[in-house]
């Protein structure tokens, strides 16, 4: 099993890291390869809709995004995390999502995603939907834990002391390496859903 941990926040050490780390004490108890990936801080600019990643297999921009990609589809799962911003995710990782799910064309189907915030106070669960969003139109299934995977914590630090934050990032780590096990023995068992061809539909026509 391996997992891939994207922090979002551009503060390598900081609340977000901490909340990651959290499961990452998980994953390395149950024997499952983790990848620590920091974003937060790097020059990401989003897509410009230009379709280069349909003829070429990857984003014009060669940054972090095409980095990324590989380890990705090599994954059995992602786990991203952000703070929390104007109620939303750093613009920065929205990027690098963006055009990370948009212009790699393997099949996600059954990889397993986990969205995790971090924030002062408030924004929390519409940054948790706003990421989760990346997972449910790739067939991905999601994660949970015992409560909405969120830690509080607002100077650098102090999510250490959020204690019900952090049981939540354990027991999501927990419930993510189950699902994934469960959903390899079935692959080994059934293999995947069957796919029909998508038949794209429009307003207009």
């Amino acid at each position: 099993m391996k997992v891939l941990l994207i922090n979002g926040s551009p503060h390598s050490k900081g609340n977000t890291f901490i909340a990651l780390k959290e499961m990452d004490k998980i994953f390395q108890e149950n024997k499952v390869e983790t990848e620590l990936i920091h974003i937060g801080n790097k020059a990401i600019r989003g897509c410009i809709a230009c379709g280069s990643c349909r003829k070429k297999g990857k984003c014009v921009f060669d940054d972090e995004v095409n980095v990324t990609a590989p380890k990705f589809e090599e994954a059995d799962g992602i786990v991203v995390g952000t703070p929390v911003y104007y109620a939303s995710a750093n613009a920065t990782l929205v990027a690098f999502l963006d055009r990370l799910f948009y212009s790699t064309g393997f099949n996600k189907t059954m990889k397993v995603g986990a969205s995790v915030v971090v924030a002062r106070r408030g924004g929390l669960s519409a940054t948790f939907d706003e990421l989760n969003k990346y997972f449910t139109i790739s067939g991905m299934p999601i994660a949970s834990s015992q409560y909405w995977n969120s830690v509080h914590g607002r100077e650098q630090g102090e999510a250490a002391q959020d204690v019900e934050g952090l049981q939540t990032m354990r027991t999501l780590a927990r419930n993510m390496t189950f699902l994934m096990k469960s959903i390899a023995l079935g692959k080994e068992t059934y293999g995947l859903p069957e796919k029909e061809e998508w038949t794209p539909t429009h307003f207009i026509r």
